[in-house]
């Protein structure tokens, strides 16, 4: 008696890390395998204590997409601690994530990986995305320039974007990062601390396909204060020789056109 086949191990681990997400989830599912059709893959995402009936969601998708694996955080536990989960189960080398509101358009997804490709990208840790066009509010939009402003100059890592659900990266790389939570954050100057190179990308950007932000402008400084300098202490305590260039920008015409990893 033969046994069947066990799954090929996928070379592409998308995580989507979701709370009260349920009017995106099912567009975003669809929309990561038209983006990712010819490739091995899966799609993890980690219901983050959603109380909008998620899980009875995802439990209806999984069957009808194979690709798909689920957890569930019974108390939510922010955006960074569902990433940091997705990553520790997740069977490839390579992660992407996007955010779970709809707001990162999967079609996106191949320019987040076609810097990995070809010789010389050992290093690569991270490719970063860069929203242009966003469909967020004013203020919304303006807290995050100024943001990312103060974050630039504290942390000289050279992104623009560094909030940007948007990214690809070596599982090995991420593993090797100190922890702390709203750490998706600061990837970029984590990753380049740690000695790994980090691109980044332009990637569009869509409006909300429901629900609300969970955070707004006051409760995103509070939260993000404390973290930001908590960074900037952990990068003045490495070692100078740890550190690599900051990220260069990468073409859409030079993501696109090479082979895949």
């Amino acid at each position: 008696m033969s046994l069947p086949d066990p799954a090929p191990q996928p070379e592409i681990s998308v995580i989507i890390p979701a709370r009260d997400e349920v009017e995106a989830l099912t567009g975003l599912v669809a929309g990561v395998e038209a983006a990712l059709a010819g490739r091995r893959f899966e799609i993890l995402v980690i219901d983050d204590g959603s109380s909008d009936g998620t899980g009875h969601l995802l439990t209806r998708l999984a069957v009808r997409h194979p690709s798909l694996r689920w957890r569930r955080n019974e108390v939510a536990a922010g955006q960074s601690s569902a990433i940091r989960r997705g990553v520790r189960e997740a069977r490839a080398p390579l992660i992407v994530t996007l955010d779970g509101d709809g707001q990162n358009p999967p079609d996106q997804i191949p320019l987040l990986l076609a810097p990995f490709n070809g010789p010389g990208t050992e290093r690569l840790g991270l490719v970063q995305g860069q929203r242009l066009g966003r469909k967020d509010t004013f203020w919304k939009r303006a807290a995050s320039r100024i943001a990312n402003a103060i974050r630039g100059r504290l942390l000289r890592d050279g992104v623009q974007d560094s909030g940007c659900g948007l990214k690809a990266f070596r599982r090995e790389a991420y593993l090797t990062l100190p922890w702390f939570d709203h750490i998706h954050r600061f990837m970029p100057a984590m990753m380049l601390r740690e000695g790994w190179e980090v691109r980044c990308v332009s990637v569009s950007h869509r409006a909300r396909d429901g629900g609300v932000s969970k955070y707004n402008n006051l409760g995103r400084a509070l939260v993000g204060i404390p973290d930001l300098l908590g960074a900037a202490w952990l990068i003045r305590r490495s070692e100078p020789s740890r550190r690599m260039a900051p990220p260069r920008e990468v073409a859409a015409e030079e993501a696109t056109g090479r082979t895949r990893p």
